[in-house]
């Protein structure tokens, strides 16, 4: 039975959500809709009343296509709507915060992301997954990436004839580097030798600066560097990358103002030196990062490079062995970007160690918020907030919030 239903809010992955609840994706608040209840989803959906924040989606392949989750919403909607996120999370652990404009970045900026590729009777499949399936959306209007990374998705065909079975699927990690394409692929056939001289070929044929096969270096025609300020480094494959050049230049932007002329930085789940590197140009640096490729590649970039300061280097499980208030106490500013788990036994020593600065990236407000709330126990504010859209579209939401020392 079709019924009537009010989207009354978002959820967290961007669906709408009615009276029930009942999940509704591809809808706004307060639309009216029709639709057919199947479990805690609606089918078979409908606008009745459409939102004033609806706009006609960018993007050709935005129905199918499980890249977006929010081109039907205006810029300006979901601006606010990922700050309330953040607003939200900080409300729930009793803290609040003043927030800077949001930084959005612009179409087509993505310049590194995970394709899905597959051989089928007549060749193959290359894009992303469509919504809630296994099924390959074949992405050649893609508003979303790059048009350098666009480049990879006839490498990702050809790989997947020349070296994937008809049940399986490949996973590309593609970024794009000074120098071309970077490509780590998973998902293939076993690396054999008649495979790998094919490879070597295919890395030949489309100019790729590295090919990467279940993480064994395949080919290298080109340097695969990035540029971390005055600093040139070789990340190891599918290393971490920040998503958008214009989303890197705007969270080293908030750190550069929080860490203002600070002497001494540490720099902790530092990966291959994104803002160690572009620091040490007026602050001595101390980096810390529990992969070892990734310190090694930081080291060398920073060996390497002219009119830098001292950045030392050390490879460190900061989830099991976390610097602890002794060896913190030598800095005058911090910076910490962990991963999505947050930072929850670092962030404990970092309260007690007391250092007058922090910046803290993070990419999900839930666990900034618990650590946050760690931090203003131990006599720091919050001072303000600011989110970095590099995900546009999408229902992610990364922030940078600065801490300053309070209380003695």
């Amino acid at each position: 039975m079709t019924t009537e239903y009010r989207i009354t809010r978002l959820g967290h992955h961007g669906d709408g959500i009615t009276e029930g609840p009942l999940f509704a994706p591809l809808t706004l608040p307060g639309e009216v809709v029709t639709g057919t209840p199947e479990g805690d989803r609606l089918a078979d959906l409908r606008i009745v009343t459409p939102s004033a924040d609806r706009v006609a989606p960018p993007c050709r392949h935005f129905k199918s296509c499980g890249g977006c989750q929010l081109q039907h919403a205006s810029d300006p909607f979901v601006a606010t709507w990922k700050q309330d996120i953040v607003a939200r999370a900080l409300a729930a652990n009793g803290l609040e915060a003043p927030f800077r404009p949001i930084h959005t970045s612009p179409p087509q900026s993505r310049r590194r992301a995970t394709l899905s590729a597959r051989r089928t009777k007549k060749g193959a499949l290359a894009g992303f997954h469509a919504r809630a399936s296994d099924t390959i959306i074949e992405i050649p209007g893609c508003q979303l990436l790059h048009p350098d990374l666009m480049k990879a998705l006839p490498v990702a065909e050809a790989l997947a004839i020349a070296a994937s079975s008809r049940r399986g699927e490949l996973s590309l990690a593609v970024t794009v580097c000074e120098n071309g394409l970077d490509i780590a692929v998973t998902g293939g056939l076993p690396l054999e030798g008649p495979l790998l001289a094919t490879l070597a070929q295919e890395a030949q044929r489309f100019d790729l600066a590295r090919l990467t096969w279940d993480g064994e270096i395949v080919a290298t025609r080109h340097t695969p560097a990035q540029r971390f300020g005055k600093a040139q480094v070789v990340p190891p494959p599918g290393a971490f990358l920040q998503a958008t050049r214009e989303g890197e230049a705007a969270i080293l932007a908030a750190i550069r103002e929080i860490v203002g002329g600070a002497a001494k930085i540490v720099d902790l789940f530092a990966g291959c030196g994104t803002f160690s590197l572009p620091l040490a140009a007026q602050a001595e640096i101390h980096a810390v990062e529990g992969s070892a490729a990734m310190i090694e590649a930081l080291d060398r970039g920073w060996r390497q490079a002219q009119g830098l300061k001292l950045v030392t280097a050390e490879t460190r499980d900061l989830f099991r062995r976390p610097l602890m208030p002794d060896e913190l106490a030598r800095f005058d500013a911090c910076v910490i970007d962990p991963p999505r788990a947050g930072a929850e036994a670092q962030i404990a020593e970092l309260a007690g160690a007391r250092i007058p600065r922090i910046a803290h990236v993070s990419c999900n407000p839930v666990t900034f918020a618990r650590d946050a709330a760690t931090l203003c126990a131990a006599g720091y504010a919050l001072e303000r907030v600011q989110v970095i859209d590099q995900f546009r579209w999408s229902s992610h939401a990364e922030l940078v919030g600065c801490f300053s020392l309070t209380s003695a």
